[in-house]
């Protein structure tokens, strides 16, 4: 039985790839979209000691804020599954993991 038009050029996703390693490129990616707000929660943590968790509220709620609409973005998944199906397929041809690739090039001397 062939399968529906469309669907044979759709890469399959494990269980995994779904709902591991793709999320996790997403709060990474987040994270960087977010910096601003990164840092000035962490710059209040750093400054309030014990009562961060009183006095940082406002800085917790918009970095939550933040990066939460990424989360929740299904366009943003998309392009993050596209990126990791990306570097799986490198993965695959070269059998180098794209961190060591990154490393790994060559220097101009």
């Amino acid at each position: 039985m062939e399968p529906p038009p469309g669907t044979a050029e759709e890469p399959e996703l494990r269980h995994v790839e779904k709902d591991v390693l793709i999320p996790k490129m997403m709060r990474e990616k987040a994270r960087e979209l977010c910096s601003e707000k990164v840092q000035a929660f962490t710059k209040c943590c750093q400054e309030s000691g014990f009562l961060m968790v009183i006095k940082c509220q406002q800085e917790n709620a918009a970095l939550k804020e933040c990066l939460t609409t990424y989360y929740n973005d299904p366009a943003f998944y998309e392009e993050c599954k596209i990126e990791y199906l990306k570097q799986r397929e490198e993965f695959r041809v070269t059998g180098i993991p794209a961190k060591q690739r990154q490393q790994k090039l060559p220097t101009s001397t």
